[in-house]
Parts: structure tokens; C-alpha cells; sequence
């Protein structure tokens, strides 16, 4: 079956068409024949050393190892330890935070500070490996509860301890910080139209993965790197 006959089938099925069939099977590095098989979703698998290696799949997979797991669980019941119980921050809003966080820390310092795999969609950026990584933490680490923000629906997350702050650095703690600081307060409308005037989200196709590097292009004032000193050199 070629593309444009799997496209045809795909959108009499679904109403996806053969430009955006033929734009995920670019971005996926994948045959089209699996993106139609609806079954099949993105498998975020936990490294449990750093050399294991997953076995290939013919699916699409987001391999975390074992120390970005750990980063990632500490700063998640980090944040909430410090705004999760705040009425506006639900799971929108802190994909939002993780992200203005992972990406600020890139800039400023071109290293990952979690270093999760955020995708475009029409919301703004989302962590892939969100959803996987705090079913792991249910009923250990947080506690995860439907609620209502206005009347919209919301899903909220609390600590059900404190974060290991031997996980997290004070260079990593004051971007946290500071990220928290400037955009907890948003509602997630609000959260997302800013993050949707961001150059990495602007520069990134719609379902794309959002590259780190793109941060240097970044415009005020969402720059967090002092460039002039750096220009003058």
C-alpha cells in the first residue's frame, strides 16, 4: 500500500489528510502504515541504567533514562510543592511550567535541566513523558485529583511528600524559581497564549517536537541570557 492509498483510507476513517499523514511520517522517522494504525500510541519507556538500550520498535518510542526520571519526579513535586495547590495550576498549566523551565535552563546555560521531549500541539508545548512518569508516582509520591477551575474540568497533582533536593542543584532551583515566580499565577488560557509567542513554538511544525537550540533565537522577553557581553568578546 503506498501513501497516498493509506492517506485516502486514513482520512475516510479519521479526517486526517495526506499533507499532515505525510508530515508525521517525516517527523517520526516512521512508515505511514504505522501512524494509521490507531492502536498504537508513543511508548515512553524508563531506562533502568544509563546503558540499556530499548529494543527497536517498529512504533514510536521515547526512551528516559533512569537519572532525567529522577530530575524530572523531584522537580515536578518541587513545583508543586511550592504552587500545586494554587486553584489555577493544573496539569495544563504545569506543562507549561516544565517547559518555560527545561527551555530557560537550555538557554542560559545549553545544558538540560530535566530535558524532557515536548511536542506542538494546539494548547502549547507538552512533555510526552508526563503522563507515564506520574502514573509511576501515583499514590507514592502525589496524588492525582479531578476538579473544576470556572466550571471547565481541571486535573490537579499534589505532594504527597517533600522533593530530594540532592536531586536538584541551586543553579537548577533558581530557574525553578524564577519561572514559578513570573508565570504560577497564569490561568491555563493565559499560560498558553504566552507560550505560544515563544520562537521554539513558533518555529516548530504542529505535532512536531520542539528543538532545545531553538532558544537562541529567542526574542524579550523571553530571552533569560545576557548576550550582549558575549557579542562584545
Amino acid at each position: 500500500m503506498f501513501l497516498s492509498d493509506l492517506a485516502i483510507c486514513l482520512y475516510l476513517c479519521t479526517g486526517i489528510c495526506t499533507e499532515e499523514i505525510a508530515k508525521l511520517s517525516r517527523v517520526f522517522n516512521m512508515a505511514a502504515d504505522i501512524l494509521i494504525d490507531i492502536d498504537k500510541d508513543i511508548e515512553v519507556v524508563f531506562e533502568k541504567t544509563m546503558e540499556q538500550k530499548p529494543k527497536e520498535e517498529t512504533g514510536i518510542m521515547i526512551s528516559v533514562p533512569q537519572k532525567n526520571l529522577e530530575k524530572f519526579r523531584e522537580v515536578l513535586l518541587y513545583i508543586l510543592s511550592k504552587v500545586g495547590s494554587k486553584p489555577n495550576v493544573g496539569e495544563s498549566v504545569l506543562y507549561k511550567l516544565l517547559y518555560f523551565i527545561d527551555f530557560n535552563y537550555y538557554e542560559k546555560y545549553e545544558e538540560q535541566l530535566i530535558g524532557a521531549t515536548y511536542i506542538k500541539n494546539h494548547y502549547g508545548p507538552t512533555p510526552i513523558e508526563f503522563i507515564k512518569i506520574v502514573e509511576n508516582m501515583e499514590g507514592k509520591d502525589l496524588v492525582k485529583i479531578k476538579d473544576s477551575y470556572f466550571k471547565y474540568p481541571q486535573t490537579k497533582y499534589l505532594p504527597l511528600r517533600k522533593p530530594d533536593l540532592a536531586n536538584i542543584t541551586a543553579q537548577e532551583q533558581k530557574i525553578i524559581d524564577d519561572v514559578i515566580n513570573s508565570l504560577s499565577d497564569m490561568n491555563a488560557k493565559q499560560i498558553s497564549d504566552y507560550s505560544h509567542n515563544d520562537v521554539p513554538w513558533q518555529t516548530t511544525e504542529d505535532g512536531a517536537v520542539i528543538n532545545y537550540e531553538s532558544v537562541f533565537y529567542r526574542t524579550l522577553p523571553y530571552s533569560v541570557r545576557d548576550y550582549s557581553d558575549e557579542d562584545i568578546q
